[in-house]
């Protein structure tokens, strides 16, 4: 399920100054075509996971996601057909990530960089929180990150534990994996803990046999990246879990982010950080 169009480098690779730009400027960059995984772009600030749903599903979205709250906690949640957030003056839904997912009763049907042709007036949009918020406090507590060292997408799999249903909406949880050195263990639980509006701590660190996953070479979703001899597998809630339940549920509409492309908001991660 690895479909990442071939031309979406990561966007911090794309532009050295990504770190630095104001969310304002990324989302302008991105509604000009720019694509690519958003991780540590605009640092500092919170991004978000998107899915939008028809208004007849979007209860049970929002049940879903109050069920599952690791994988899917809610940032915000627009009006029918609104375009628009409050986690972000001035920015428009349809047009300002770096790429997009197109859903029909389960199916991927496009991957555009702009949704407005799609766009439907009955269309609830849920935004969820993303791990790559937390990212900043790893990095300032030391633990590194492979994916960005590695110039790649955060690597994504689908588990075997299964969410908690909500309605029509079922499905497993999706999780991200970062490389973490064991002596900077202790610091990423504790970081990333502190952040539950962006999926908080891990729910499993060591053997991935223990969600089901079989090969870390094979990521469900975006790109594997290399462990260190004494790197330990630690495995976080991932917003792609919706995406998952679209797969299984088979809705006939939905639109996503694509994986690792996410909607840069104006809120800064310390809003969200609970200590």
């Amino acid at each position: 399920m690895n479909d990442r169009p071939e031309n979406d480098r990561p966007v911090t690779l794309a532009d050295e100054h990504a770190r630095g730009w104001s969310p304002a400027a990324a989302r302008s960059r991105f509604r000009e075509g720019l694509t690519g995984p958003t991780a540590g772009v605009a640092a500092g600030h919170t991004q978000a996971n998107l899915i939008a749903v028809p208004a007849d599903w979007a209860y049970e979205m929002l049940l879903f996601c109050q069920r599952n709250p690791k994988p899917c906690p809610v940032l915000d949640v627009t009006d029918a057909g609104s375009a628009t957030t409050v986690l972000a003056d001035g920015a428009d839904l349809r047009t300002d990530l770096p790429r997009y997912r197109v859903w029909e009763n389960g199916e991927l049907v496009d991957q555009p960089t702009d949704v407005r042709a799609h766009w439907r007036g009955d269309l609830v949009s849920f935004l969820i929180g993303c791990s790559f918020t937390f990212e900043w406090a790893l990095t300032a507590a030391g633990v590194p990150l492979r994916h960005v060292e590695q110039g790649r997408n955060v690597p994504m799999y689908v588990t075997t534990r299964p969410c908690r249903p909500g309605g029509r909406l079922r499905g497993p949880m999706v999780v991200s994996m970062r490389p973490v050195p064991p002596r900077r263990l202790g610091a990423a639980i504790r970081e990333s803990s502190l952040l539950p509006a962006v999926h908080g701590g891990p729910v499993h660190c060591g053997a991935p046999s223990g969600l089901g996953i079989d090969d870390l070479g094979r990521p469900d979703f975006g790109d594997p990246v290399d462990l260190q001899p004494d790197d330990i597998p630690v495995f976080w809630a991932c917003g792609v879990t919706p995406q998952a339940a679209v797969m299984a549920s088979r809705p006939p509409f939905a639109i996503t982010h694509a994986p690792g492309q996410m909607f840069l908001t104006d809120a800064r991660d310390e809003q969200y950080r609970v200590a």
